[in-house]
């Protein structure tokens, strides 16, 4: 039965790896996704979809609704 104790010490080993590599990493990806939600402030008024900023926003609206006027805040937006 030496293999099944090397293999408890093997798992046990990797375990602790892993921990600490997590660690290190700081950031789980939990918090990246909040983060990253964060970040999209802008919403389509047509198809609700979420840009980090109105430049984007205004490629999105020209590309994927070229029929829909544009909106108000958009307009005196360089893309």
């Amino acid at each position: 039965m030496a293999r099944g104790h090397q293999k408890l010490q093997s798992q046990a080993k990797t375990q602790e790896k892993t921990a600490k590599l997590k660690k290190q990493q700081g950031h789980s990806a939990t918090e990246q996704k909040k983060a990253a939600q964060k970040a999209l402030v802008h919403a389509c008024a047509v198809c609700k979809a979420q840009m980090p900023d109105p430049k984007t926003y205004k490629q999105h609206f020209e590309n994927k609704h070229p029929k829909n006027d544009l909106p108000v805040e958009l307009k005196d937006v360089v893309a």
